[in-house]
């Protein structure tokens, strides 16, 4: 099966890949040329140092072709649901602190604490799928169960 993954997210990995391909591969390949034109490869700091950086991107690059190789875009806003599924924007409130906190539930590629995207499979995404407005959910933490109750769930 694919992994999930939202039109968002999609663009944003894209953008990313095509950036990496087309612009930073191509200015790492004149570096590396340069540097090789300096001599001695052997002692030749900016030529070890260019041909590093081109294999961590070469990786990254890979990476993120895998990525948008074995992804299935879904489209948030065509979801009509009353439940939480993948693609949903939630606004919960934590019972110990009587905090509101919205997080989109997202595929694990794009999940982003700090944006508000929480991966469909970690523990608060698994905990909220499939719940309602009013309903209540409890997450294992190490540091011992939260209770959130869901205040709102959007598709946008």
């Amino acid at each position: 099966m694919a992994n999930p993954i939202t039109k968002n997210g999609m663009d944003k990995i894209q953008e990313e890949l095509d950036r990496l391909v087309k612009v930073e591969r191509e200015e790492l390949k004149i570096v590396i040329s340069d540097a090789r034109d300096l001599g001695d490869l052997k002692e030749n700091a900016e030529y070890h140092a260019a041909k590093e950086k081109q294999s961590i991107m070469e990786g990254r690059i890979a990476k993120l072709q895998g990525i948008v190789a074995s992804s299935e875009v879904l489209d948030p806003s065509l979801v009509e649901s009353e439940k939480i599924v993948f693609g949903a924007t939630v606004t919960i409130l934590n019972a110990d602190t009587d905090e509101s906190i919205v997080y989109q539930i997202v595929g694990e590629p794009e999940s982003n604490i700090n944006e508000g995207k929480i991966s469909f499979n970690s523990p608060l995404g698994k905990a909220l799928i499939g719940k309602e407005v009013g309903d209540e959910v409890i997450v294992k933490a190490p540091k011992g169960d939260i209770e959130y109750e869901v205040e709102d769930i959007e598709y946008k």
